[in-house]
């Protein structure tokens, strides 16, 4: 592997997904198959913002979860094609 590639694929696997969870204690940033909280919130809206920050400065996608869980919304800063297929 040449140098340039290690250096892309170390960049690369930095760059996750960010989502927004719910904790016990308010709410979660986290990336992607991440053991650990990025940052945590009382306030749901202060975490969507932490989150969108970073997803926009990584161009990765942000996935906001409802207190059940579940993906309430999307919003993606990658590099989407537009008009999106489908």
């Amino acid at each position: 592997m040449s140098s340039a590639s290690a250096a892309k694929k170390v960049i690369s696997m930095t760059k996750r997904n960010q989502h927004v969870v719910p904790r016990e204690s308010g709410w979660a940033v986290q990336g992607a198959n991440a053991t650990r909280a990025t940052e945590l919130f009382d306030r749901k809206a202060d975490a969507i913002n932490r989150a969108r920050e970073i997803s926009r400065h990584q161009g990765t996608e942000l996935l906001i979860h409802g207190r059940n869980g579940q993906i309430q919304s999307k919003d993606s800063h990658g590099n989407d094609k537009f008009p999106p297929k489908g």
